[in-house]
C-alpha cells in the first residue's frame, strides 16, 4: 500500500517539475546590467583600437603620410560634416545596398525554394548556383559596365549577381535540415503544395534561411563597395566606394580610413538594427532564448 500510495505524489511531483521547466521566466534587464553586458564591451574595445592606434602613430612605425593618426580622420569627418556631405554620401551608399538586397531576396527567395523542392532544378541549378556564389563580384563589374553603362542600373545588377546566389543557397541549405516528420505531418493536416510551403517549410527553414539574408547582406554590400569603387562617376554621385576611390586619387589617407571606417560602421550598424533583433525573435519564438 506504501508504494500505491507515494505513487500519486511521485506524479504530482514529476509534472511540478515539468511545469517548471516549461515555465519561462520574464524579467525585465536592469539598465545597469544593459551597459554592463552590450554596450560597454564594445565601447572598451573600440577605445583599445584608438589606443593602440595612436600609439602607433606616436612611434612612427611608418611615415606620417601612410598612417593618419585619429584626430586627422575625425578632422576629416568633421569637415564633410560641417560642408554638409557627410550624411548624402553615407545615404547613397545605404539606399543602394538595401534596395539592391531587397530586389535580391525577392528573386533569390523562390528560386531558392524551387531549387530545394524540385529535384530536376536542383541537378541543373544548385551547382550553378555555388559557382556563382564563390565568384568574387568585383569581377561583374567590368561586363555589368558595358551592358548597362556608368549608372545604377549597373550597380543593382552587380548586387544582384552577388547576393542572390546567397540568399538561394541559404534558403536551399535550411529547407534541407527540415526533418521529415514535420513534412509527413503536414501533408497528414491536408498542408501541401503551396500551403504546405507557406505553414510547414518555411518556418522550419527560418533558421537557415536567415544566415542566408545575412550573408546575402554581406555579399550585396560588397559587391556595391566594388562597383563604387570600380565605375566611379560624377553622374552616380559620391558614394562611400566613390569617397574611398577619391581619397586614393588625392593621396588622401584620412578621407581614405573615414571611408573605410563608415563602411564598416553600416555593415555593423545594419547587423545590430536588422539582423540581430530577427535572430533573437526566431531563437526566442523555438524557445532557445529566455526572455529579458
Amino acid at each position: 500500500m506504501a508504494s500505491t500510495d507515494t505513487k500519486p505524489d511521485d506524479l504530482a511531483g514529476l509534472e511540478a517539475g515539468l511545469d517548471a521547466l516549461d515555465a519561462v521566466q520574464e524579467r525585465r534587464t536592469p539598465v545597469r546590467e544593459v551597459l554592463l553586458r552590450k554596450i560597454l564591451p564594445p565601447l572598451l574595445a573600440v577605445a583599445l583600437v584608438l589606443v593602440v592606434w595612436q600609439l602607433l602613430v606616436r612611434a612612427r612605425v611608418t611615415d606620417d603620410y601612410k598612417l593618419p593618426s585619429p584626430a586627422a580622420v575625425w578632422r576629416s569627418a568633421t569637415d564633410m560634416w560641417l560642408q554638409g556631405t557627410l550624411l548624402d554620401v553615407i545615404w547613397t551608399s545605404v539606399s543602394r545596398g538595401l534596395l539592391g538586397f531587397l530586389l535580391a531576396v525577392a528573386i533569390g527567395t523562390p528560386l531558392g525554394l524551387l531549387v530545394a523542392r524540385v529535384k530536376p532544378v536542383r541537378a541543373a541549378i544548385g551547382p550553378i548556383l555555388s559557382g556563382l556564389q564563390s565568384l568574387p563580384s568585383v569581377a561583374w563589374v567590368a561586363p555589368a559596365v558595358i551592358w548597362l553603362g556608368l549608372n545604377d542600373r549597373m550597380m543593382y545588377a552587380v548586387i544582384l549577381l552577388g547576393a542572390v546566389p546567397s540568399v538561394a543557397n541559404g534558403l536551399v541549405s535550411g529547407v534541407d535540415q527540415v526533418p521529415p516528420l514535420f513534412l509527413r505531418a503536414g501533408r497528414t493536416l491536408g498542408a501541401t503544395g503551396l500551403r504546405g510551403t507557406r505553414h510547414i517549410v518555411l518556418p522550419a527553414a527560418l533558421p537557415g534561411y536567415l544566415a542566408g539574408l545575412k550573408q546575402g547582406w554581406a555579399f550585396s554590400w560588397r559587391s556595391l563597395m566594388a562597383a563604387e569603387i570600380i565605375a566611379s562617376s560624377p553622374d552616380l554621385g559620391l558614394g562611400l566606394g566613390q569617397l574611398l576611390e577619391n581619397g586614393r586619387n588625392n593621396a588622401d589617407m584620412p578621407g581614405i580610413f573615414l571611408a573605410i571606417i563608415l563602411i564598416l560602421f553600416v555593415g555593423i550598424a545594419i547587423d545590430l538594427l536588422i539582423f540581430s533583433p530577427l535572430e533573437r525573435r526566431v531563437l526566442r519564438g523555438r524557445g532557445l532564448l529566455v526572455k529579458n
